[in-house]
């Protein structure tokens, strides 16, 4: 099991690789495809960040509201595909990590190669076990977008495996092979 604890450096994320299982405690931020937008916007308008994205993790999520006593609802992790078209300029501006379920488009891996990101797989269905290791939520952007609003998340113990790591591997696509020859 390796450890990963935001802000991460290149050499972080460079020493995983695909099918390595993490657990993250530090802050992470959350954002979806609407968020992903606005922050890309803020960058063609020459706009500071919410947060800074260097050395970041994002976790794709749309929580449900937070029952009594907790900090979020359940958190399970959205399909990445739809961040894909503005994945790579946030991995070029550092941003480490990415937390997601299903496969991601040749430019994003691409882009996580060339500039030191991983991409982090979650367990889908699971929302309301993974956000036990959640100790800590608030809003820092884009309140007007609900769920999908910006949130920094303070986390401890958040489990997930590496999907695709800085050097192309792509666990997706290697464990199909394994079945194939089975």
């Amino acid at each position: 099991m390796k450890i990963l604890k935001p802000p991460l450096k290149r050499e972080d994320v460079e020493a995983l690789e695909a099918g390595d299982k993490v657990l993250i405690t530090g802050t992470i931020y959350t954002g979806r495809d609407a968020a992903h937008k606005r922050l890309v916007d803020l960058l063609d308008g020459n706009k500071p960040l919410p947060f800074d994205v260097n050395g970041s993790v994002i976790f794709y999520v749309g929580p449900t509201p937070s029952p009594p006593g907790r900090p979020i609802g359940a958190a399970g992790p959205t399909t990445s595909y739809r961040m894909d078209a503005y994945a790579p300029r946030l991995i070029e501006k550092g941003l480490r990590g990415m937390i997601g379920k299903g496969p991601r488009a040749q430019e994003v891996k691409d882009a996580m190669k060339k500039y030191g990101c991983v991409y982090l797989g979650a367990t889908g269905g699971a929302g309301a076990l993974m956000s036990q290791a959640v100790k800590k939520a608030e809003v820092i952007a884009f309140d007007d977008l609900g769920p999908e609003a910006i949130r920094k998340l303070d986390v401890v113990d958040f489990p997930v495996i590496v999907i695709n790591d800085t050097k192309g591997n792509d666990l997706y696509i290697e464990n199909v092979k394994k079945y194939k020859k089975g």
